[in-house]
């Protein structure tokens, strides 16, 4: 079975050769934090399924309120050290404030959202919910990373100066 660090390899290798080095970095940082939100995410997920909503009997409302509340905590966190860590290289325009910046990063990774909480929820027919959440929120977080590279956390092009601009007004002026 490949392991999800054989399946970021197979992805960072078909990117263009000057991108390799910064992705591979990048991609490791992403990790981390993915890694840590993980383990908010289960750990969320168990305490809203065993204990927050046990009062729901049934499994699968009670396994939606719990994701629902899962992924919202996770999503926070990783939101806040991926803005630290992974993209702090990143400057951001100034008018834009924190919560922009994170409806911004909830719309680029709302796939990734979706997708886990799709697969959870088909996985966890098959297997244990947590092992299911495990293996979705592997398979979505390619997806997620994309997405918040290219639209959150984007490179901004530095503003181009006009050439009459960069020198003073006088030198324009003939005697």
């Amino acid at each position: 079975m490949p392991t999800l660090r054989s399946i970021a390899e197979a992805v960072i290798n078909r990117l263009p050769e000057r991108l390799r080095p910064m992705a591979r970095w990048r991609f490791i940082k992403f990790g981390v934090v993915g890694a840590s939100g993980t383990v908010v995410n289960v750990a969320v997920l168990y305490v809203a399924q065993e204990f927050l909503f046990s009062h729901i009997a049934d499994f699968h409302s009670r396994l939606n309120y719990s994701i629902a509340l899962a992924i919202t905590v996770a999503t926070i966190s990783n939101f806040y050290w991926n803005r630290r860590l992974t993209w702090r290289d990143r400057k951001h325009e100034v008018h834009h404030s924190a919560l922009f910046l994170f409806s911004k990063y909830v719309m680029a990774a709302g796939l990734a959202i979706v997708l886990q909480s799709l697969l959870t929820k088909w996985l966890a027919l098959h297997m244990h919910y947590i092992v299911a959440n495990v293996l979705a929120i592997a398979l979505s977080s390619v997806c997620n990373f994309v997405a918040n590279d290219r639209m959150t956390f984007r490179r901004r092009r530095a503003k181009m100066v006009a050439p009459d601009e960069t020198l003073p007004p006088d030198v324009h002026d003939k005697p």
